[in-house]
């Protein structure tokens, strides 16, 4: 049985606690932060660069980090992200995984059309430049591709998660090859990008889909979780590969593994 002391339990306890200061900091992101963060992303400050970063994307990756704030997330990046054209190329654990890596570095993700009709997430990721795909569907497979290698011939970032959903957190995926062909047709490297959360990646299974669970009810739960660390690792890149898509997704896939190892 456990003590009245146990972490666990305090955790527990302290859950309401953590409602009431963080559902109104919330709505306040999403009241006030959000509608300063819209008027940023026009053509106008497309034009505009500080430090040599578009004044727009500066303005997404600023909401993105205060909204892990806002869920108890502290952020550490480990390396550097590539400038330019590059695909940036990620595990996949949770939603939170998109607004993380929109803290660091603006790209344009490939993702489900799913996420287009969840609350808040999808409309901002649309806003944000992602690309949908419909699974199963070929043509909207040809589409995406398309996109993408139009993106990186332009300069543009995108990121993708080679494993294709979402994992429980436990393990890292297969990575499926046919989506790196946009970076061997653009001729631009993919980088590795490992996303742990909690000290060490102890809460990964814990930020994962729980099974059967909802967007919603994995955004509310999220909300009530104590605070913890978001680690962004990013790793070093691997070349275009003229002699095959698949080394290039192994390649990236044994250097996340590794990393989320460590």
């Amino acid at each position: 049985m456990s003590k009245p002391s146990d972490p666990a339990r305090r955790s527990d306890w302290l859950r309401p606690l953590r409602y009431l200061v963080r559902v109104p900091l919330l709505l306040l992101h999403l009241l006030v932060s959000l509608p300063l963060t819209l008027l940023m992303i026009n053509p106008l400050t497309a034009r505009i660069r500080l430090r040599g970063e578009r004044l727009d994307h500066r303005a997404i990756r600023w909401w993105s980090r205060m909204l892990l704030r806002v869920f108890g997330l502290r952020v550490r990046r480990f390396g550097e992200p590539l400038p330019g054209a590059v695909m940036f190329v990620a595990n996949h654990v949770s939603w939170l995984d998109i607004t993380l890596m929109h803290s660091q570095r603006m790209m344009g993700f490939v993702a489900k059309a799913e996420i287009s009709r969840w609350p808040l997430v999808g409309w901002l990721a649309g806003r944000a430049g992602t690309i949908y795909h419909h699974r199963g569907d070929n043509a909207s497979l040809h589409g995406v591709m398309h996109q993408m290698v139009a993106r990186l011939q332009a300069g543009e970032a995108v990121g993708v998660f080679p494993e294709g959903r979402t994992t429980r957190g436990d393990a890292v995926g297969t990575f499926h090859a046919r989506i790196f062909q946009p970076a061997v047709v653009a001729g631009v490297p993919a980088q590795p990008v490992a996303l742990r959360y909690g000290e060490g990646g102890e809460a990964q299974t814990r930020v994962a889909f729980a099974a059967g669970e909802s967007f919603l009810g994995n955004f509310l739960r999220l909300l009530g979780e104590p605070g913890r660390v978001a680690e962004v690792h990013f790793l070093p890149p691997v070349a275009a590969s003229e002699d095959g898509r698949r080394r290039m997704a192994e390649a990236c896939r044994e250097r996340i593994v590794a990393a989320m190892a460590r």
